[in-house]
């Protein structure tokens, strides 16, 4: 038997934790990444310019708290781990396509770029490409009847 399946699984952690596996970790890191990352644009934005385009700097900032809210769901797990989560991915989906419709049909609303603006360009398109990863990470990982709660 491989050595991890004998270890004992953290009795606190549901099982549905991302931080149960390979991929469930690599998606947390992203989410962490992109929370601190829009986290920390927004606050040197509104702190240097915010003036200059403030409807972009508090979407920013919006963005950051989305991120972080998907990080803690997804790592925390069970029933309220999960819909945080879920909330959280729907969101952003939501905002990353909004914004991304919006930036490109009116540039002049969007004077500086937000995480979300023309769909994450800035950000190699991983904004629009992350929540349905998420999403699916989620539904995947879903309880199925006979687990323990």
């Amino acid at each position: 038997m491989p050595e991890s399946s004998t270890r004992p699984q953290n009795p606190r952690r549901p099982a549905d934790a991302a931080l149960g596996s390979g991929l469930g970790r690599v998606l947390l890191l992203v989410y962490g990444v992109f929370a601190l990352s829009a986290s920390a644009r927004a606050l040197v934005q509104i702190t240097t310019k915010f003036g200059e385009a403030p409807l972009a700097y508090l979407l920013s900032a919006f963005a950051g708290l989305v991120y972080l809210s998907a990080t803690v769901g997804l790592a925390v797990g069970g029933t309220r781990g999960r819909l945080i989560a879920l909330v959280s991915c729907s969101i952003e989906l939501l905002g990353v396509l909004v914004v991304g419709v919006l930036t490109v049909a009116d540039a002049g609303d969007f004077p500086d770029d937000t995480v979300w603006s023309h769909f994450g360009a800035g950000y190699g398109y991983v904004p629009l490409v992350l929540p349905f990863i998420g999403l699916w990470w989620i539904w995947r990982h879903r309880p199925q009847p006979g687990d323990p709660a």
